[in-house]
Protein backbone atom coordinates (compact mmCIF):
# COMPACT_ATOMS: atom_id res chain seq x y z
CA UNK A 1 0.00 0.00 0.00
CA UNK A 2 1.34 3.46 -0.90
CA UNK A 3 2.19 6.01 1.79
CA UNK A 4 -0.78 8.14 0.74
CA UNK A 5 -3.23 5.28 1.15
CA UNK A 6 -1.73 4.34 4.51
CA UNK A 7 -2.76 7.83 5.68
CA UNK A 8 -6.22 7.42 4.16
CA UNK A 9 -6.81 4.16 6.01
CA UNK A 10 -5.36 5.24 9.38
CA UNK A 11 -7.58 5.05 12.52
CA UNK A 12 -10.18 7.78 12.99
CA UNK A 13 -11.40 9.45 16.18
CA UNK A 14 -14.43 7.89 17.81
CA UNK A 15 -16.38 11.15 18.38
CA UNK A 16 -16.70 11.92 14.66
CA UNK A 17 -15.97 8.49 13.22
CA UNK A 18 -18.75 8.55 10.63
CA UNK A 19 -17.99 12.03 9.31
CA UNK A 20 -14.22 11.52 9.38
CA UNK A 21 -14.54 8.26 7.44
CA UNK A 22 -16.58 10.11 4.80
CA UNK A 23 -13.88 12.79 4.70
CA UNK A 24 -11.02 10.30 4.34
CA UNK A 25 -12.61 8.34 1.53
CA UNK A 26 -14.11 11.37 -0.23
CA UNK A 27 -10.78 13.20 -0.19
CA UNK A 28 -8.90 10.14 -1.44
CA UNK A 29 -11.35 9.80 -4.32
CA UNK A 30 -11.19 13.50 -5.21
CA UNK A 31 -7.38 13.51 -5.16
CA UNK A 32 -7.11 10.35 -7.25
CA UNK A 33 -5.55 8.23 -4.50
CA UNK A 34 -8.53 5.96 -5.09
CA UNK A 35 -9.02 6.18 -8.88
CA UNK A 36 -12.34 5.46 -10.64
CA UNK A 37 -13.14 1.76 -10.60
CA UNK A 38 -10.97 1.01 -7.58
CA UNK A 39 -12.38 -1.72 -5.38
CA UNK A 40 -12.30 -0.85 -1.69
CA UNK A 41 -10.93 -3.38 0.78
CA UNK A 42 -13.42 -5.71 2.44
CA UNK A 43 -15.54 -4.26 5.24
CA UNK A 44 -13.77 -6.26 7.94
CA UNK A 45 -10.41 -4.99 6.76
CA UNK A 46 -11.61 -1.38 6.55
CA UNK A 47 -13.12 -1.56 10.03
CA UNK A 48 -9.79 -2.77 11.36
CA UNK A 49 -7.82 -0.04 9.59
CA UNK A 50 -10.16 2.78 10.65
CA UNK A 51 -10.76 1.34 14.12
CA UNK A 52 -14.54 1.68 13.78
CA UNK A 53 -17.62 -0.50 14.08
CA UNK A 54 -19.05 -2.12 10.96
CA UNK A 55 -22.30 -0.17 11.41
CA UNK A 56 -20.34 3.11 11.31
CA UNK A 57 -18.44 2.04 8.21
CA UNK A 58 -21.61 1.01 6.42
CA UNK A 59 -23.21 4.34 7.28
CA UNK A 60 -20.26 6.15 5.68
CA UNK A 61 -20.30 3.90 2.60
CA UNK A 62 -24.04 4.47 2.16
CA UNK A 63 -23.53 8.24 2.38
CA UNK A 64 -20.78 8.15 -0.26
CA UNK A 65 -22.96 5.96 -2.44
CA UNK A 66 -25.83 8.42 -2.12
CA UNK A 67 -23.50 11.26 -3.11
CA UNK A 68 -22.35 9.37 -6.22
CA UNK A 69 -18.76 8.75 -5.10
CA UNK A 70 -19.11 4.97 -4.63
CA UNK A 71 -21.11 2.16 -6.20
CA UNK A 72 -21.83 -1.30 -4.82
CA UNK A 73 -22.29 -4.50 -6.81
CA UNK A 74 -23.44 -7.95 -5.69
CA UNK A 75 -22.46 -11.45 -6.67
CA UNK A 76 -19.13 -12.90 -7.75
CA UNK A 77 -16.63 -10.11 -8.23
CA UNK A 78 -18.90 -7.74 -6.34
CA UNK A 79 -17.96 -5.25 -3.70
CA UNK A 80 -17.75 -1.49 -3.20
CA UNK A 81 -16.05 0.46 -5.99
CA UNK A 82 -15.14 4.06 -6.67
CA UNK A 83 -17.64 5.44 -9.19
CA UNK A 84 -16.43 5.52 -12.78
CA UNK A 85 -17.46 9.17 -13.02
CA UNK A 86 -17.76 11.53 -10.08
CA UNK A 87 -20.99 13.51 -9.66
CA UNK A 88 -21.05 16.99 -11.18
CA UNK A 89 -20.89 19.84 -8.71
CA UNK A 90 -21.68 23.52 -8.82
CA UNK A 91 -18.81 25.64 -10.20
CA UNK A 92 -16.75 26.47 -7.11
CA UNK A 93 -16.13 30.07 -6.21
CA UNK A 94 -12.40 30.32 -5.49
CA UNK A 95 -12.79 32.90 -2.73
CA UNK A 96 -15.38 30.74 -0.98
CA UNK A 97 -13.27 27.59 -1.16
CA UNK A 98 -10.07 29.40 -0.19
CA UNK A 99 -11.70 30.56 3.03
CA UNK A 100 -13.72 27.45 3.88
CA UNK A 101 -11.77 26.56 7.01
CA UNK A 102 -11.96 30.15 8.25
CA UNK A 103 -15.71 29.99 7.74
CA UNK A 104 -15.92 26.81 9.80
CA UNK A 105 -13.69 28.30 12.51
CA UNK A 106 -15.89 31.39 12.74
CA UNK A 107 -19.00 29.28 13.12
CA UNK A 108 -17.33 27.08 15.74
CA UNK A 109 -16.31 30.02 17.89
CA UNK A 110 -19.81 31.52 17.77
CA UNK A 111 -21.97 28.44 18.19
CA UNK A 112 -20.08 26.85 21.08
CA UNK A 113 -20.83 29.97 23.09
CA UNK A 114 -24.44 29.88 21.96
CA UNK A 115 -24.86 26.27 23.10
CA UNK A 116 -23.32 27.05 26.48
CA UNK A 117 -25.53 30.08 27.12
CA UNK A 118 -28.65 28.36 25.81
CA UNK A 119 -28.22 25.58 28.37
CA UNK A 120 -28.48 28.23 31.06
CA UNK A 121 -30.92 30.72 29.57
CA UNK A 122 -33.33 29.02 27.15
CA UNK A 123 -36.92 28.86 28.40
CA UNK A 124 -38.85 25.61 28.42
CA UNK A 125 -41.09 26.97 25.65
CA UNK A 126 -38.05 27.78 23.50
CA UNK A 127 -36.64 24.28 24.02
CA UNK A 128 -39.98 22.72 23.09
CA UNK A 129 -40.01 24.79 19.89
CA UNK A 130 -36.52 23.53 19.07
CA UNK A 131 -37.71 19.96 19.67
CA UNK A 132 -40.42 20.55 17.07
CA UNK A 133 -37.84 21.74 14.52
CA UNK A 134 -35.81 18.57 15.09
CA UNK A 135 -38.90 16.44 14.49
CA UNK A 136 -39.55 18.42 11.29
CA UNK A 137 -35.96 17.87 10.12
CA UNK A 138 -36.41 14.10 10.43
CA UNK A 139 -39.16 14.32 7.79
CA UNK A 140 -37.00 16.30 5.33
CA UNK A 141 -34.01 14.00 4.80
CA UNK A 142 -34.91 13.52 1.12
CA UNK A 143 -35.56 17.23 0.49
CA UNK A 144 -32.30 19.08 1.12
CA UNK A 145 -33.48 22.65 0.30
CA UNK A 146 -36.28 22.32 2.86
CA UNK A 147 -33.94 20.58 5.30
CA UNK A 148 -31.40 23.39 5.05
CA UNK A 149 -34.04 26.06 5.69
CA UNK A 150 -35.20 24.24 8.81
CA UNK A 151 -31.61 23.64 9.89
CA UNK A 152 -30.87 27.37 9.72
CA UNK A 153 -34.07 28.08 11.69
CA UNK A 154 -32.89 25.67 14.36
CA UNK A 155 -29.49 27.30 14.81
CA UNK A 156 -30.81 30.86 14.71
CA UNK A 157 -33.59 29.99 17.20
CA UNK A 158 -30.95 28.46 19.45
CA UNK A 159 -29.06 31.76 19.31
CA UNK A 160 -32.26 33.69 20.06
CA UNK A 161 -32.77 31.58 23.18
CA UNK A 162 -29.62 33.13 24.69
CA UNK A 163 -31.24 36.56 24.73
CA UNK A 164 -28.14 38.08 23.16
CA UNK A 165 -28.91 39.95 19.93
CA UNK A 166 -25.23 40.17 18.94
CA UNK A 167 -25.01 36.37 19.01
CA UNK A 168 -28.14 36.13 16.87
CA UNK A 169 -26.50 38.44 14.31
CA UNK A 170 -23.21 36.52 14.45
CA UNK A 171 -25.02 33.19 14.07
CA UNK A 172 -27.03 34.44 11.11
CA UNK A 173 -23.86 35.66 9.39
CA UNK A 174 -22.08 32.36 10.06
CA UNK A 175 -25.03 30.36 8.70
CA UNK A 176 -25.07 32.47 5.54
CA UNK A 177 -21.38 31.81 4.94
CA UNK A 178 -21.83 28.10 5.61
CA UNK A 179 -24.70 27.92 3.13
CA UNK A 180 -22.34 29.10 0.37
CA UNK A 181 -20.11 26.12 1.17
CA UNK A 182 -22.84 23.56 1.71
CA UNK A 183 -24.38 24.38 -1.67
CA UNK A 184 -21.17 23.10 -3.32
CA UNK A 185 -21.48 19.51 -2.10
CA UNK A 186 -23.87 16.58 -2.40
CA UNK A 187 -26.38 16.07 0.41
CA UNK A 188 -26.74 12.35 1.19
CA UNK A 189 -29.76 11.63 3.42
CA UNK A 190 -27.49 9.48 5.61
CA UNK A 191 -25.39 12.55 6.41
CA UNK A 192 -28.48 14.65 7.15
CA UNK A 193 -29.83 11.96 9.48
CA UNK A 194 -26.55 11.82 11.40
CA UNK A 195 -26.50 15.60 11.68
CA UNK A 196 -30.04 15.73 13.05
CA UNK A 197 -29.21 13.00 15.56
CA UNK A 198 -26.57 15.38 16.90
CA UNK A 199 -29.21 18.13 17.08
CA UNK A 200 -31.34 15.81 19.20
CA UNK A 201 -28.46 15.01 21.55
CA UNK A 202 -27.76 18.74 21.88
CA UNK A 203 -31.36 19.37 22.90
CA UNK A 204 -31.16 16.57 25.46
CA UNK A 205 -28.19 18.35 27.04
CA UNK A 206 -30.08 21.67 26.98
CA UNK A 207 -33.10 20.13 28.69
CA UNK A 208 -30.75 18.86 31.44
CA UNK A 209 -29.24 22.37 31.69
CA UNK A 210 -25.84 20.77 31.19
CA UNK A 211 -23.63 23.51 29.73
CA UNK A 212 -20.54 21.35 29.35
CA UNK A 213 -22.39 18.55 27.56
CA UNK A 214 -24.12 21.06 25.28
CA UNK A 215 -20.78 22.60 24.31
CA UNK A 216 -19.21 19.18 23.66
CA UNK A 217 -22.10 18.02 21.46
CA UNK A 218 -21.98 21.29 19.54
CA UNK A 219 -18.24 20.82 18.94
CA UNK A 220 -18.89 17.29 17.69
CA UNK A 221 -21.71 18.54 15.45
CA UNK A 222 -19.65 21.33 13.85
CA UNK A 223 -16.51 19.22 13.49
CA UNK A 224 -18.65 16.61 11.80
CA UNK A 225 -19.81 19.16 9.24
CA UNK A 226 -16.21 20.21 8.69
CA UNK A 227 -15.21 16.60 7.97
CA UNK A 228 -18.04 16.21 5.46
CA UNK A 229 -17.01 19.41 3.69
CA UNK A 230 -13.36 18.31 3.59
CA UNK A 231 -14.38 15.06 1.96
CA UNK A 232 -16.94 16.32 -0.54
CA UNK A 233 -15.96 19.88 -1.52
CA UNK A 234 -14.79 20.10 -5.15
CA UNK A 235 -11.12 20.70 -5.81
CA UNK A 236 -9.98 24.14 -6.93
Amino acid sequence: MSTGLEAVFAPVRSQTAFEETVERLGTAIRLGLLPPGTRLPAERELCGKFGIARSTLRQALVALGQSGHLRATRGRGGGTFVADQLPPSAPPAREVLDAWRDTCDQRLSVEIGIATLAADRASDDQLEALDEVIDELDTLLEDFPAYRQADVRFHVALAESTGCQRLVTACTEAQGAMTQLIELIAHPPEVLAASNHQHRRLLEALHRRDEQAAALVMIEHLRGTEHILAGLLPAL
